[in-house]
């Protein structure tokens, strides 16, 4: 299989791409070990992370890639998508549309889910080849605004990612997220060291995206 379509296939199997965001690279290393134990292999270590393309090339050496789908998140142009690439990402992940780093993406055949909100976002992302659309922040519209948009757009690929919650991750998938982009509501246990917390949530969000694919 294409190594492009392969990671594609593996982020959406799981439905679940967990958000990294630490105050240092040990912090968000055991933020993803625990993910990765809880049955969410898709992790996004956001470029808010100090070294964050240290921490990725760390998680390539300490999992295999049955294991791990690593990804970069916040990167905000194509320069800092090529050193994620380089680290070893093998999405990245924007939280707003870029051309260049779209071409860059393209041009290296890494996956690329650029941030939208509005219908005109999303095309011109589209017609420059994004893979997935990430509705960003997704609790300024909630689970609703899915249908809304594939009306118009019903070949749209879309990742909420913000206001996602064991409560209403079902509806997400229900009316057409392919997967969804989780950060506090997953990791909020290592604000107090409880690694074993995100791990138990996890496996809840794992649970709550099968079931509402009726698997």
């Amino acid at each position: 299989m294409i190594p492009k379509i392969k990671t594609l296939k593996r982020i959406t199997d799981v439905g679940v791409v967990a958000v990294v965001r630490a105050e240092n690279a040990e912090e968000a290393g055991k933020i993803a070990t625990a993910c990765i134990e809880g049955g969410v292999s898709a992790i996004e270590i956001t470029f808010t992370v100090p070294g964050a393309d240290k921490v990725i090339t760390s998680l390539k050496g300490s999992f295999t890639n049955d294991q791990l789908i690593v990804g970069a998140g916040t990167v905000l142009d194509s320069e800092t998508a090529r050193i994620a690439i380089l680290a070893g990402a093998e999405y990245i992940v924007s939280p707003s549309f870029d051309l260049e780093t779209a071409k860059l993406c393209n041009r290296y055949q890494i996956p690329y889910m650029p941030g939208c909100m509005t219908i005109t976002e999303i095309v011109r992302a589209m017609e420059a080849g994004a893979d997935i659309i990430k509705v960003f922040p997704g609790s300024v519209y909630g689970p609703d605004v899915i249908k809304a948009i594939k009306g118009p757009l019903p070949q749209t690929v879309l990742m909420p990612t913000g206001g996602v919650s064991l409560d209403n991750v079902d509806k997400w998938i229900k009316n057409g997220c392919v997967a969804v982009g989780v950060g506090g509501e997953l990791t909020s246990g290592a604000k107090t060291g409880n690694y074993e917390l995100i791990t138990e949530t996890a496996i809840k969000f794992v649970e709550k995206v099968k079931l509402a694919r009726g698997l």
